[in-house]
């Protein structure tokens, strides 16, 4: 699925209408460049789920976690990752046995210790807007987006 958002509301919004869409336990890859509204396209998502606090950027933490009614979201950068061992030490491992939503941006920093995602979504910059694409992986392509009843 490809689509064009305008500006930084529309890519909140289509992080809230992701809210809507994805089961509470995925793995979803963020790509793009610096600026291209990864961490925009997450807060639209927490903002929807009823998260009304301030949603930074992971880049210094490399993970930020919200528990929002019942539901987990965890958030991840990184960007600064110098090995993908590092992971390691932070129990990344323990993130995915959870029963949680995980984001992660710059998924290539982490190459090798990561599993697959279940879908991965790029966001290009393109002109004033951006052009945003989201690829489902997940072999169970009927579960991992699916709406809610």
């Amino acid at each position: 699925m490809k689509r064009y958002l305008h500006n930084e509301e529309e890519t909140e919004q289509f992080g809230a209408e992701l809210c809507q869409l994805l089961p509470e336990k995925c793995l979803i890859f963020l790509q793009g460049q610096l600026g291209a509204g990864k961490t925009t396209l997450v807060r639209g998502f927490l903002r929807a789920a009823g998260f009304s606090g301030v949603v930074k950027s992971p880049t210094y933490t490399l993970v930020e976690e919200y528990l929002i009614k019942q539901r987990k979201i965890v958030h991840f950068d990184l960007y600064r990752l110098i090995d993908p061992e590092e992971l390691e030490w932070i129990g990344i491992r323990d993130y995915f046995d959870q029963n949680c939503t995980c984001f992660i941006e710059w998924p290539e920093q982490g190459k090798g210790f990561l599993p697959e995602p279940d879908g991965v979504i790029t966001l290009h910059n393109d002109g004033v807007g951006r052009l945003v694409t989201l690829t489902i992986k997940n072999r169970h392509k009927d579960n991992i987006i699916t709406k809610k009843q």
